[in-house]
């Protein structure tokens, strides 16, 4: 698993940073304190919410200037780097050490800079049976996270240096890759400092507003997914799952398109989950050769910047002989493009707030 998350935070790596040709570069560090609270997503934390967490983040960000389109779609966003680290103040739930890949994207005449953060965070006491079978949030010691920061944001006030505060939500979960997983959320007030490491010159940005419509037929897609995870039976062990998807999709704009399409699921969890409540709940009905396999149909939406995209779907199972989390299920993540028609996909499968996997996926779409 661990060998995963490599692999996801080497994705991202790519994709913030796979440009053409970069003709003006610039780098704003930046770092920042918080204070915030544990939310009560779920009442199976409430007592590990005793105080509240602190620590700091740091980051690295390179302006873009229009040297591709995309750039100036999104209004010259930056891309970067981030560090985390925070104490949950906390003796079970311990610390967290996270780095990760983000986009700045700024509003309001670029005063208001909306941070998107995804990445791998090291917490320093995970689960245990036996020395820290209180910590039901976090199942093993790498975690998958995900911030988001929305700050006041103004550089270059004084020779490179600026200025930025608002708030953040911090997420650690490892998405049912072993249990237990409960996941925690952070919302927290932060306020630090900005740096131009070139003392505050100023790039012209690029703009070209002669663009063709993009025209494109209906295309479609066909994705292998894989991963391991668990149910929340703590001690039925992990399990490799298996997902077979197909859908069409249409090119709305440069930016958006949607989908319609199906999957197949083989999530070898479900089988010991269904053997376990066959034994030992006979009231709830369930057979040990109950199907494990699900079937179902959604509508998704992709997002496109520059080489990779972001994907949304909603699900409803037509397939569903065992009842695990509802026939509703959503999934969110990111696809990079290899070329016109290959793609690699990290995705999140969930019901609801509840989530099932970490899919890797390969795909082709032609």
């Amino acid at each position: 698993m661990r060998l995963k998350f490599l692999l996801f935070s080497l994705l991202c790596s790519l994709t913030l940073f796979a440009q053409d040709e970069v003709v003006a570069k610039r780098y704003v560090i930046d770092a920042n304190q918080f204070y915030g609270s544990i939310l009560l997503h779920n009442p199976d934390i409430s007592h590990l919410i005793q105080d509240h967490p602190t620590g700091f983040i740091l980051g690295l960000n390179r302006k873009t200037y229009g040297q591709e389109e995309w750039e100036e779609l999104y209004n010259y966003p930056d891309v970067g780097y981030s560090f985390i680290y925070q104490d949950m103040n906390n003796e079970t739930l311990g610390k967290h050490f996270g780095l990760y890949a983000h986009y700045n994207f700024y509003f309001l005449k670029r005063n208001l800079q909306l941070r998107l953060g995804q990445g791998v965070s090291y917490a320093t006491n995970p689960y245990d049976k036996n020395t820290n079978f209180r910590n039901n949030a976090y199942g093993s010691d790498f975690l998958s996270s995900t911030f988001i920061m929305l700050n006041f944001h103004r550089e270059n006030i004084f020779k490179g240096l600026g200025v930025k505060a608002g708030f953040s939500v911090i997420h650690y979960s490892n998405a049912n890759v072993k249990s237990p997983n409960t996941s925690t959320n952070t919302f927290a007030f932060n306020a630090g400092l900005t740096y131009d490491l070139d003392g505050g010159k100023e790039i012209a940005y690029l703009s070209n507003m002669e663009r063709e419509k993009v025209k494109e037929p209906i295309k479609f897609n066909f994705v292998f997914r894989s991963g391991v995870n668990a149910s929340d039976v703590i001690g039925l062990g992990q399990h490799a799952f298996y997902i077979l998807s197909g859908y069409a999709d249409k090119r709305l704009s440069r930016k958006s398109a949607i989908q319609i399409g199906g999957d197949v699921f083989f999530s070898n969890f479900l089988k010991e989950l269904i053997r376990f409540q066959a034994i030992s709940f006979p009231e709830y009905g369930v057979q040990a050769d109950d199907d494990y396999k699900r079937v179902g149909l959604f509508v998704g939406h992709e997002l496109f910047v520059n080489r990779i995209s972001f994907i949304t779907q909603l699900g409803y199972y037509v397939y569903y002989p065992f009842d695990f989390e509802g026939r509703v299920y959503n999934r969110l993540g990111m696809k990079r493009y290899f070329g016109k028609n290959i793609f690699g996909a990290i995705t999140l499968k969930s019901h609801g707030a509840a989530a099932e996997a970490v899919e890797f996926g390969l795909g082709i779409r032609f």
